[in-house]
């Protein structure tokens, strides 16, 4: 499929990442054995940080093609984002082309990475768009919830949307999940319904993750 970046170039990025990631913070890592090796994949992960998406790549025991937003390609930095294989995406159209690539990327048995809340805010899971379940049933693709908990609450950040350097940010994998219910709908109740189920799972394993590590 053209257009469809390959993990090679999501490998670039996850080795960049771990380098990035472990000299600025001090990431803890857990349930990574839970992720499977092989095959379609959905990271749903929350956003409450500009490091998230860095900070999964970084860690993540497969490379990941993230969902980002168009306006974060900006300068030098678009082909970069590009080259390690992150696709750009217009969050306020039907944007044809990254939702061809994104289902792409499962096709070809790759890592799809999606912030569900749509954008950054308090990274609870509070509210999450009907995206997520239309590449999970579309694309045949279990999703694995991963919890990013940082230190947003603490004095000494440089930069308000980023954790204080050198601090512990935690990433809890957790169990893989199916978000439809089994018989192959597409229509727009049955993304409805697997919305609902994505939404439980999220939000559970969110308090799982704060409860085990005290954050």
């Amino acid at each position: 499929m053209t257009g469809v970046p390959s993990a090679r170039s999501a490998e670039v990025g996850r080795r960049i990442g771990v380098g990035l990631m472990y000299g600025l913070f001090k990431p803890r890592v857990l349930g990574a054995w839970r992720v499977p090796a092989a095959g379609p994949l959905i990271f749903a992960v929350n956003h409450s940080h500009n490091v998230d998406g860095p900070m999964v790549m970084g860690v993540a025991p497969r490379p990941t093609h993230f969902l980002i937003k168009k306006e974060a390609f900006i300068g030098p930095l678009d082909p970069f984002l590009t080259g390690i294989g992150q696709l750009k995406v217009d969050r306020h159209s039907t944007d044809r082309t990254a939702i061809s690539r994104a289902l792409g990327v499962l096709e070809q048995g790759g890592v799809l990475g999606i912030f569900p809340e749509g954008t950054r805010g308090e990274g609870d899971f509070a509210a999450i768009r009907a995206g997520l379940a239309y590449f999970a049933v579309r694309g045949g693709a279990p999703i694995v919830p991963v919890a990013v908990l940082g230190s947003s609450d603490r004095p000494g950040r440089l930069v308000k949307a980023l954790p204080p350097l050198r601090s512990r940010v935690d990433v809890v994998f957790g169990d893989p999940f199916d978000a439809g219910d089994g018989s192959g709908r597409r229509t727009r109740r049955a993304l409805d319904e697997a919305t609902e189920r994505i939404q439980k799972q999220l939000t559970a394993h969110l308090e799982n993750a704060r409860r085990l590590t005290g954050r």
